[in-house]
């Protein structure tokens, strides 16, 4: 039996494909960039506001977060130069007819999201990330951060440490993260894949197919 077909708008090189991979799923990324270390089973260098949505099971889109990030908004005058396609991309996938899911950082005006942290799947990690869906995802405990977390590479032993940035150490970083093929500046941009593993297997219950 075939696998189920998602498209990934805004892969990078490829955290939240892996996620859906592992869930069942072969995936398709898109980037306006090319990504040499893409681990997905296709990759289509193009435009997620104009790249075509048809053929598809499911649909994941991580519009830029740059405007969101913290990093950002407490820089006067720098998030208005980072583009806003969150409404964009959203009305893109309401006319698509296939379910959907959207991913951004805390901060982004993405409606009625699930919240995602790494120390729900067991991960030395908390990197909130944001999940807006065209279906009602099912809630994941969020367990108390009991552990002090560090300043983008400045970790220190007994932290838990920031992916973003100059993230180091790398080699920590990596294995934080489930992510093992990336660069440091692939790595700072990307989730880790046990956030779409969790979400894609949810999408596969809303398909009706089972994982």
């Amino acid at each position: 039996m075939s696998r189920p077909r998602l498209l990934d708008l805004g892969c990078g090189a490829g955290g939240a494909t892996r996620g859906y991979q592992l869930a069942g799923f072969h995936v398709t990324g898109v980037d306006h960039r090319p990504q040499p270390n893409y681990v997905g089973d296709e990759f289509a260098l193009a435009d997620m506001l104009t790249f075509p949505l048809d053929g598809f099971d499911a649909i994941h889109a991580s519009p830029p977060c740059q405007r969101y990030s913290a990093m950002s908004v407490c820089r006067p005058g720098l998030a208005e130069k980072y583009p806003d396609l969150i409404r964009p991309v959203r009305e893109r996938l309401q006319v698509a007819g296939t379910p959907w899911v959207m991913e951004n950082v805390p901060g982004a005006p993405l409606r009625n999201p699930l919240l995602l942290c790494g120390f729900m799947f067991g991960l030395d990690l908390y990197r909130h990330r944001l999940f807006e869906s065209s279906f009602v995802p099912t809630l994941a405990m969020h367990p108390a951060h009991s552990i002090p977390g560090s300043y983008a590479g400045n970790w220190k032993p007994g932290q838990i440490i920031s992916v973003s940035g100059n993230c180091a150490p790398i080699a920590l970083a990596r294995r934080a993260m489930g992510i093992d093929w990336m660069n440091r500046e692939e790595l700072a941009e990307a989730i880790p894949p046990s956030y779409t593993h969790f979400v894609g297997e949810q999408i596969l219950a809303h398909l009706g197919v089972a994982a």
